[in-house]
């Protein structure tokens, strides 16, 4: 399950924000170019499939070095 700094992480990958918690509500952007709450709420599922993604990546990435 992904955390809100995960997504920030995601969508504003230079920094400039603060969050507290993982809502909306404890996002803070100081140096950055602000998200709405929508992008927030939908990156949550993106950064899911995205974790998926790159998780099935390095396993069969370790297949291939154990089958050497």
């Amino acid at each position: 399950m992904a955390r809100g700094s995960d997504v920030l992480n995601m969508l504003i990958p230079n920094g400039g924000w603060v969050i507290t918690g993982d809502d909306w509500e404890g996002v803070q952007f100081l140096e950055a170019e602000p998200i709405t709450k929508k992008q927030f709420t939908d990156g949550f599922a993106q950064y899911d499939a995205l974790k998926a993604e790159q998780d099935a990546i390095k396993a069969t990435q370790k297949a291939a070095l154990l089958d050497r």
